[in-house]
């Protein structure tokens, strides 16, 4: 049964995320997104990945190599019709793997109205530091901290004296009026 070995193999090399298959392209998106969020969560899935390729190589190993039984001895390969239900499966799962981009495109909108549910303000954030690194790369310095600019105020624009300091004791959080 070689044609079913290969085909099996392929599939099972897919589940394992192989490089240029589509499975290497969804555990390493997911492992970079939990990584950013959970690093200690990623070196946990990584363990997970690692224990599950070798399973996989192990019923692998079993079901192709293992010893035959009477009844799959009698088994034919695949026929035509067979290999051509499963001829689009292995090229999607190498297409995925090689050119993820129209799939990550399709699924970008959903994944950012989900991250912006669990974690509001996030995309905003992200679009805030791009500006920023951007406006570092052209000579550009940000606005300094609130608490900071009292402090580092331009020459010539020293605050007044009796500025300085607040004239009643107000607690340090800024609240109690």
């Amino acid at each position: 049964m070689p044609i079913y070995a290969t085909i099996f193999m392929i599939m099972t090399m897919s589940s394992i995320g192989l490089p240029v298959l589509n499975g290497f392209i969804g555990e390493g998106v997911i492992l970079m997104g939990s990584f950013q969020a959970f690093p200690w969560a990623a070196v946990v899935a990584t363990l997970g990945i690692i224990l599950g390729a070798a399973y996989m190589l192990w019923m692998f190993q079993r079901v192709m190599f293992g010893p035959i039984s009477a009844v799959n001895e009698k088994m034919e390969d695949l026929n035509l019709r067979e290999v051509l239900y499963f001829t689009p499966l292995v090229v999607v799962a190498f297409w995925i793997g090689l050119y993820p981009k129209p799939v990550m495109d399709v699924m970008d909108a959903p994944v950012r109205k989900l991250v912006e549910q669990v974690t509001p303000g996030f995309h905003a954030a992200q679009a805030l530091a791009a500006q920023q690194a951007e406006a570092r790369k052209l000579g550009m310095q940000g606005m300094t901290a609130p608490a900071a600019h009292h402090d580092a105020a331009p020459a010539g624009h020293e605050a007044p004296a009796s500025h300085a300091e607040p004239a009643h004791d107000a607690p340090a959080h800024g609240g109690g009026h």
